[in-house]
């Protein structure tokens, strides 16, 4: 097995470290997505910024 952080082979059984090589490379990990280095795609709506037409604005408390 390959460990995804640093790259290197090594036996997966018996590892609790697993699926990484090293209790380091996991932390490495966590931090990496703890740092927002990891991203998920985002495919952008490009109706989400529109206003719907039957949209009527909350009436404020100086109006009534």
């Amino acid at each position: 097995m390959r460990c995804p952080v640093c790259q290197n082979q090594f036996e997966p059984g018996g590892n609790a470290a697993a699926p990484f090589c090293s209790e380091r490379c996991r932390e490495v990990d966590l931090g990496r997505w703890l740092g927002e280095a990891y991203t998920l795609p985002v495919v952008a709506d490009p109706e989400a910024d529109e206003t719907p037409e039957s949209f009527e604005p909350p009436a404020q408390e100086n109006d009534r």
